[in-house]
């Protein structure tokens, strides 16, 4: 079936609005479901690709249905090992932060999330692992007033994100189109034939 020019203008206009220097790298997400979610927000906020890091959780099997066809646009970069994942973010311009419930991390909202930035967050039972913390350029928390100290991974996903947004839309309005003309060309090319 041709691709509609109302069908192409709605895509160049999505991918314009991509941002870059945003990622996030899920450390062994067990649900698919969860990572799903997570893909969603980041299709919505306009993250280009996510870091798969899988250490010793299988990779996840993620269903169309399931992300609403957020897969489709949000690509994923598989990892096995921390230091590889977080060696190539640092060769692409990345400070990694890393979340955890640590009284000592900075608060999500008192962290410049302004500049190219991987925001870790790890497994629904054991958080981001202790080397995943180690290695990171920081780590950070998300604030949180009640007796249940922790929130859906999918959903700190989206408080973290989203901040990213905010912060960044604070500091004036974003360029159309935010990817370099490179990378945005090859893309659109890529998002055509999707």
């Amino acid at each position: 079936m041709p691709l509609s020019s109302r069908r192409a203008e709605k895509i160049a206009r999505v991918l314009g609005n991509r941002l870059p220097g945003i990622t996030v790298v899920l450390e062994n997400i067990h649900d698919p479901h969860n990572v799903s979610a997570i893909l969603r927000t980041c299709d919505a906020v306009g993250v280009v690709h996510v870091e798969l890091l899988y250490t010793c959780e299988p990779f996840p099997r993620i269903g169309r249905k399931s992300s609403s066809s957020a897969s489709k646009w949000v690509d994923r970069r598989k990892h096995r090992s921390v230091h590889e994942c977080y060696a190539m973010l640092h060769q692409e311009g990345y400070r990694v932060l890393a979340t955890r419930l640590d009284q000592d991390a900075p608060s999500l909202y008192d962290v410049d999330l302004t500049g190219p930035v991987a925001l870790v967050l790890g497994n629904e039972h054991r958080g981001v692992s202790d080397e995943a913390a180690a290695l990171a350029d920081g780590r950070l928390h998300i604030p949180m007033r009640g007796m249940i100290e922790s929130l859906n991974v999918s959903v700190a996903a989206a408080v973290l994100i989203y901040e990213t947004l905010r912060q960044r839309l604070a500091k004036g309005p974003l360029p159309f189109p935010a990817l370099p003309p490179e990378q945005y060309e090859t893309l659109l090319k890529d998002w055509l034939s999707r």
